[in-house]
């Protein structure tokens, strides 16, 4: 049975495609999803993706993902990143592997958002990358 890679994604990242493509890209959720599930079957791994603009939703999801056993959790925790300290007392208190990831590079961008509460918990932070973020995170998630 292959080992799952939870892909939690937070607020607004139900948007991508249409969300500030100059920042973001043009690739959907969806077609990250496509992307990382095709990867995913090479490295003999499943992928499971999600997407709540609700903060609790991927504290449940991480708890769930150790419960179940994944082997890493892939969180693009979106604007949640520079607010959380729920999402970072998550990671903290959790013995599965939680990877950050992001299209853009938040130390490029505002002010605001190169304070990462996920990125102090995380095991690693890949971003600036657009989707391949997420293929780059998933390729470090099937070496763990």
């Amino acid at each position: 049975m292959a080992d799952t890679i939870f892909v939690l994604n937070g607020p607004n990242l139900n948007l991508l495609g249409t969300r500030e493509p100059d920042i973001y890209g043009s690739d959907t959720l969806d077609d990250i999803a496509e992307m990382l599930e095709d990867r995913a079957r090479d490295l003999d791994l499943t992928v499971d993706l999600r997407q709540s603009n609700h903060e609790g939703h991927l504290v449940d999801w991480m708890h769930e993902a150790q419960a179940r056993g994944a082997k890493a959790v892939l969180l693009n925790a979106g604007a949640f990143t520079h607010t959380s300290i729920a999402l970072y007392d998550c990671i903290k208190s959790i013995r599965t592997p939680v990877i950050e990831v992001h299209l853009s590079n938040p130390h490029a961008r505002e002010e605001f958002r190169h304070l990462s509460y996920v990125g102090r918990a995380a095991k690693g932070t890949i971003a600036g990358f657009g989707a391949v973020s997420y293929l780059l995170a998933l390729e470090a998630a099937a070496r763990l």
